[in-house]
């Protein structure tokens, strides 16, 4: 395997949090590659805030160079093409200021963006003419960063182990000028101290630099995926590949999360996963290591991927025309089993169809005779109990009649006429009338105790019927009741109530539109109100 120098740029740094406790393996990668698109949405977002910011100073130069500057910061891993539009803005404007400083900066920004894009040369020409040594701490480190990791890359790209050797100790030089330069101990210092010990073939110093700059747990998600990224590309030297195989899954996760399509960390997990004959990962990894490389237009990753797709790639579809020799092998078996299981299904079937349908009678008319009976079982009880309540009723009736036959007897007898214009007290119409329905409410809760309860929840939230204190049914229950019993016929409905068919019809209507259902639903709903 080629070996790839792995280099570290540094973005606003923050706290990430929970990075130990996060669960490291390709079903976790696999999901933050399903939700790229949100996260590249969101880097989306942020551009074109800061494009927005940029518009409304579009004439104020000392405004415009750090919003450039931040745009900048967003693109550089991104989208090259953009990335190096915002430099040239930058450059334009510290020209325009006459501030050697910004144009320095600015000069460094595009050799990083040449470097970023394999323009090696281009970055080569920019770097050796600069002198940074009048500018500031900030951009010296980053002229002498870039300008080492282009002697390293040069390095990686160049077969002959004698320039190798020349471009590291070039790029390790320059690097320990950046090192004077970092305070101590800090995230960048650790940074910058491990990828020098790195090019040094100093393995295990270059992991503890870069576990230290780690533990600092001051970083972006960037820095952390360069620095997880340079880890597994020491274990991959070392022959580790499992905790190389970790560690790239760390730094592909942290790359996703940053919307950094510049990267290495896919395509080196897809030629791990590729040996340890993982191929269905790996061509899928690969590909997508090769869509990131051209969407930000790294002519120098996609070469490096375009080397290693075509074996995965020809590997998978061996794997595939293998599966498909197999499957046709099976799929004739089957074929052949699948016709002699047929005939004998055939026979089987036509047997179980008559047994289904002989079932399907049998249980239909128990069905049947199980609703019918239920019916004839409910019928009877409420016969029973309206039969022995109207023999009561009829009784109590006839008592009162031979009662008012002996008073009118009596008063005749007497020749007291007179009182004979009087009705007896006790045979007031009305109060019998409200007796009557006393008795039946009685009655009826009494086979039907939830049927106010049943009927409420069929109506509408806040229609609900309200009883008066003493009331056990009111007329639009007494309807129903009725309903319930099986008299629909209007007419008996109203001889029994006392009241017009037209009053009946109003009853029913005004309940109909308070119920949840429609018409002949809420019919159906009241009756299969069940009794005791």
């Amino acid at each position: 395997m080629k070996k790839r120098a792995i280099s570290i740029l540094f973005c606003i740094p923050f706290v990430l949090s929970g990075f130990s406790s996060e669960k490291i393996d390709l079903d976790s990668l696999d999901y933050y590659l399903s939700k790229q698109e949100e996260y590249d949405r969101s880097k989306e977002k942020r551009i074109n805030l800061i494009k927005e910011r940029i518009a409304g100073v579009s004439e104020n130069l000392a405004a415009l160079y750090p919003l450039y500057e931040n745009l900048y910061d967003e693109y550089r891993s991104y989208i090259y093409d953009s990335a190096y539009v915002c430099v040239e803005k930058l450059l334009t404007i510290s020209r325009s200021l006459n501030d050697p400083e910004k144009i320095a900066s600015s000069s460094v920004k595009l050799g990083s963006c040449y470097l970023f894009s394999g323009l090696f040369k281009e970055c080569f020409d920019i770097l050796s003419t600069l002198d940074v040594s009048h500018c500031s701490a900030e951009t010296q480190i980053d002229y002498y960063i870039n300008k080492s990791r282009l002697y390293y890359d040069l390095a990686d790209y160049n077969n002959s182990p004698e320039f190798r050797i020349q471009y590291h100790r070039k790029g390790n030089d320059i690097i320990d000028s950046a090192i004077t330069l970092l305070p101590l101990e800090s995230p960048r210092f650790w940074s910058a101290l491990g990828l020098k010990r790195m090019k040094s073939d100093n393995y295990r110093g270059a992991v503890e630099a870069f576990g230290k700059m780690i533990d600092t747990r001051d970083y972006s998600e960037h820095d952390l995926a360069m620095a997880t990224s340079s880890i597994a590309y020491l274990y991959i030297l070392q022959g580790k590949t499992e905790e190389a195989k970790r560690y790239l899954i760390k730094a592909a996760i942290a790359d996703i999360k940053s919307s950094t399509k510049e990267t290495v960390a896919l395509r080196n997990l897809a030629q791990i996963l590729y040996e340890k004959g993982d191929i269905e990962h790996a061509a899928g990894y690969v590909r997508r290591a090769l869509d990131d490389a051209s969407f930000y237009n790294a002519r120098h990753r996609q070469l490096e991927i375009g080397y290693i797709l075509p074996i995965i790639e020809r590997e998978r579809m061996n794997i595939v025309e293998d599966q498909r020799d197999r499957i046709s092998r099976f799929l004739i078996l089957s074929f052949i089993l699948s016709a002699l299981l047929i005939a004998a299904l055939f026979v089987i079937w036509m047997q179980l169809k008559h047994l289904n349908r002989a079932k399907q009678i049998i249980q239909k008319t128990n069905d049947d005779l199980t609703l019918t009976n239920n019916n004839l079982v409910e019928a009877n009880k409420i016969k029973d109990e309206y039969i022995g309540y109207f023999f009561n009723q009829n009784s109590e009736y006839i008592d009162k009649l031979e009662t008012f036959q002996k008073w009118v007897n009596r008063k005749v007898v007497a020749k007291q006429y007179d009182d004979l214009m009087n009705i007896p007290v006790n045979l007031n119409a009305h109060r019998e009338r409200e007796e009557l329905y006393s008795r039946f409410d009685q009655i009826f809760l009494k086979m039907f105790p939830d049927f106010v309860n049943k009927f409420n929840d069929l109506l509408k939230p806040g229609e609900q019927i309200q009883l008066k204190k003493g009331e056990l049914l009111n007329t639009d229950l007494r309807i129903y009741a009725l309903i319930r019993l099986g008299i629909n016929d209007n007419e008996k409905i109203a001889q029994f109530l006392n009241y017009s068919v037209n009053t009946i019809y109003t009853y029913k209507t005004k309940i109909k539109s308070k119920a949840q259902n429609s018409n002949e639903e809420f019919k159906q709903k009241i009756m299969e109100i069940k009794s005791m």
